[in-house]
């Protein structure tokens, strides 16, 4: 299976493709929702996009690791990690 990426500027040409906007104008929508997402995920909000899944903020707590060099016991702070649930349509469609 080979991996291919998709950036920014591949999906701006798709909605163009798509949509029949300028350019310009399919780069500064992609941004606009990329910037809702981003700003709602700061917010600690959950986004949901129907057929394709949910992105949601979570508080990891502290706890002990181990240094896989040294086999040393370091301490891990808590932080916040993103996380993505796929809807049940996607799943279907990855896995036909």
């Amino acid at each position: 299976m080979s991996e291919t990426t998709i950036t920014r500027a591949d999906l701006a040409e798709a909605v163009y493709q798509e949509v029949g906007l300028s350019r310009n104008e399919s780069a500064q929508l992609l941004e606009t929702v990329l910037d809702e997402i981003s700003t709602a995920l700061i917010k600690d909000e959950v986004v949901k996009i129907s057929s394709f899944g949910s992105f949601s903020v979570r508080q990891k707590g502290q706890r002990i690791g181990r240094n896989p060099k040294t086999g040393d016991e370091v301490p891990i702070l808590p932080r916040k990690v993103l996380v993505f649930r796929p809807s049940q349509v996607l799943k279907a469609r990855i896995n036909a």
